[in-house]
This record gives structure tokens, sequence and C-alpha cells, in this order.
């Protein structure tokens, strides 16, 4: 669903912007992608953009928030990192997105079978790739904690700590901003976290944080 204008922009809900990736994801789950002409939304967006969500995602070859959520040019702005892990970057251009850019949804979009959540569970220390599967920790914990029969090693245990994380990132990224927190109790913007199955592509909305006066 591209916004063609800032004034197709303004007059969008954070609730109607939810609603476009939902129906986004059941036409990829369905393959029935929107007929779209991407030269012509080249020559369209050349002169401005208003994308109506910005994604945070895993780098994960499988999990394109366009392709998963059947967005075209100038939907949707796309944050990519190993095991959508939070940062100060990431959290300014989430702050660039909704305060300028005018995108009214955040989502932290986990996945399953995740390599990144998989090498945070196994201790892997790798140069960089160590600080920032340590942002998992957290999640970690919390899993031993209140789920203390399930295998870390196991599918099932890796997507739980994944799921965990994604609810972990939007705490920290409300919690990191205060630009986003005011536009969040303001009901400007929503946060939601979702998480994609990679066997089905199916994508299910585990955390959704709207205020009562979000405008519908």
């Amino acid at each position: 669903m591209r916004l063609h204008n800032i004034e197709d922009q303004k007059s969008l809900t954070p609730l109607l912007a939810l609603s476009f990736l939902k129906e986004g994801n059941q036409r990829f789950v369905n393959n029935l992608k929107a007929n779209r002409n991407l030269l012509e939304q080249v020559n369209e967006t050349k002169n401005g953009q208003f994308p109506f969500a910005v994604i945070l995602s895993c780098i994960d070859s499988r999990t394109s928030a366009e392709l998963i959520f059947d967005q075209g040019l100038g939907d949707i702005f796309s944050i990519r990192v190993a095991g959508n892990v939070v940062s100060d970057d990431v959290i300014g251009s989430m702050e660039f997105a909704c305060k300028l850019a005018g995108s009214k949804l955040i989502v932290v979009l986990g996945h399953s079978k995740c390599g990144a959540i998989t090498g945070a569970c196994k201790k892997v220390k790798l140069g960089h790739l160590t600080n920032l599967l340590d942002k998992v920790s957290p999640s970690i914990e919390y899993v031993k904690e209140h789920y203390n029969d399930t295998d870390l090693s196991s599918i099932e245990g890796i997507n739980l700590v994944a799921s965990m994380h994604v609810e972990h990132t939007i705490g920290e990224i409300l919690d990191k901003s205060q630009i986003l927190r005011d536009m969040y109790e303001k009901g400007e913007i929503g946060v939601l976290g979702a998480f994609y199955n990679v066997e089905t592509g199916e994508v299910d909305f585990i955390k959704t944080m709207f205020l009562e006066n979000s405008t519908v």
C-alpha cells in the first residue's frame, strides 16, 4: 500500500497501518501478490517517500519485510540486523522514520529457526558477533527462569527465546527513546511485535501496543 502524498500519510492511523501489513501477509501466503509496476514506482517516488511503517527484522535471507508483507517501493522503512537486535543507531533510524518521515507503526519482526538466536543460545563467541548476540541474553535468562523445562538447544526452545526477544526489544525501544515513547503515549504511533514462520510464510502478531487514544 503506497501512500501517494503527505496528506495520505497524515490521515493514516496506526491501526490502519497494521491492517495494510496483515492484508499484505495474507496475499503473500496465498501467492496473490499485488499487481505493481516497480519501474513505475521508481518514477512515482523520485521526489519523495511516505512510508506508513518502519520494520526491524533479521538479516536472514528468508525474512525480507517487503516480500513478507507484499509492499512496494516507498511503502515501508526496512531495518535489518542479525537477530533483529536494537542499538542506538537502530533507535535513531526509528526516530527518523516516525518523527521526521511520518511513519505510523513500528514493527519488531522475529522469526522461527533464527540463526542469530540459535548462536546466542549456544553462547557463540566470534569477533563483533559476540557483542551482538549478548543483546539476546535477557530473553535467554527469562526463558530459563520461567520455562525451566525448555531445552534451549531445541527448535522449540530457540523459537521461544526468539519470541521473547521480540517483546524485550519493544520494551527496550520505548525505554530508550523518549521521542518514540512520547509519540506512542499520544497515540501518534503504534508498536507491534510479530513473528514470521519460515516454514509457512505466515506472520503472527504476538504483541500489539496501541493506546486507547490512538485514532481508529
